[in-house]
């Protein structure tokens, strides 16, 4: 491939990725703006996985027809279900769950910390030293977040607490998901696991809704029924597809460095679109979260051999 050709691609998968950040962070706007007509999150969620499900479907289709396509061993497709429920469906319910307590943007804010929890996790299981790099982009990261809660110390806010830590168990979930499926992507193929996880995603999401709801649930008002398709085809299938061909093109630390315009994009799409209003203090908490993710994100690079 030659420098231009290598420049183009890798350009290509930088813009990929911004885009899957971008569209990823409008899901919490469609939520919130579902809200408003008092739909439950066991509903909504299953909307979001019955109008995506097509589109995994499809692609699982698509990679069986492939020519260099060998079949997967029942060990590893309960491993692909399992870290699916984990990330897709667990990560997504508690996500749907603290967004009825908190704004989008702190949500997401909450949802992006998932990479120094990552770092622990693999200090904590694997074994891995935490370096002094990683030390401080930790701190950074949860300095900025007592700066974000601060305003919520001054008074008791039951559900706020609540919504807060509803988030952290989803950016908990994504972090383990994020520990153990690593092996286990890089065997079967991003987007095999891809198709395969969220479709076991998405049948958990609607059988849950079968448990416990009745179909007469499902009588909504059509702006429901028009945010939940939005979601499922804007803010789920086009990011995860966009995301898996960045990761492909430019790695997963560019992806990862990238996903830092998440939180902040959300915020300003609730500022514009929800009129959530965040104070200096919280900004500057935000800011600081951000600069720590980032860091700890970034692997130095590695000296060149002589």
């Amino acid at each position: 491939m030659s420098r231009q050709a290598a420049h183009g691609h890798a350009l290509a998968g930088l813009l990929l990725a911004v885009g899957g950040v971008i569209f990823f962070s409008i899901r919490p706007i469609f939520i919130k703006l579902a809200y408003a007509y008092v739909v439950d999150p066991v509903t909504l969620l299953a909307l979001r996985m019955v109008f995506s499900l097509p589109f995994f479907i499809g692609a699982a289709f698509w990679v069986r027809s492939g020519a260099e396509h060998r079949p997967l061993s029942g060990r590893e497709l309960g491993l692909v279900a399992a870290l699916g429920l984990l990330s897709y469906y667990a990560a997504s319910f508690l996500d749907f769950l603290a967004l009825q307590y908190i704004s989008a943007g702190l949500g997401r804010l909450l949802l992006f910390i998932y990479p120094t929890i990552v770092v622990l996790l693999s200090a904590a299981t694997l074994g891995k030293r935490v370096t002094r790099r990683e030390l401080a982009a930790l701190a950074l990261s949860y300095a900025g977040l007592t700066l974000v809660f601060a305003p919520s110390l001054e008074a008791v806010q039951r559900n706020f607490w609540l919504g807060a830590a509803l988030a952290f168990a989803s950016a908990i979930c994504y972090a383990v998901y994020l520990v153990a499926g690593s092996e286990v992507i890089a065997r079967v193929g991003s987007v095999r696991f891809t198709a395969y996880a969220m479709t076991a995603a998405s049948i958990a999401g609607l059988l849950q809704f079968f448990l416990l709801r009745p179909l007469a649930a499902l009588d909504l008002p059509a702006p429901v029924y028009g945010y939940a398709v939005a979601m499922a085809v804007v803010s789920t299938a086009i990011p995860v597809f966009m995301t898996s061909e960045a990761l492909r093109r430019v790695g997963a630390n560019t992806v990862a460095i990238v996903g830092a315009l998440g939180p902040v994009t959300t915020i300003v799409l609730g500022y514009l679109g929800l009129e959530e209003t965040m104070t200096l203090l919280q900004l500057a908490g935000s800011a600081l979260v951000l600069v720590g993710v980032v860091v700890i994100s970034l692997r130095p690079a590695k000296p060149a051999k002589g």
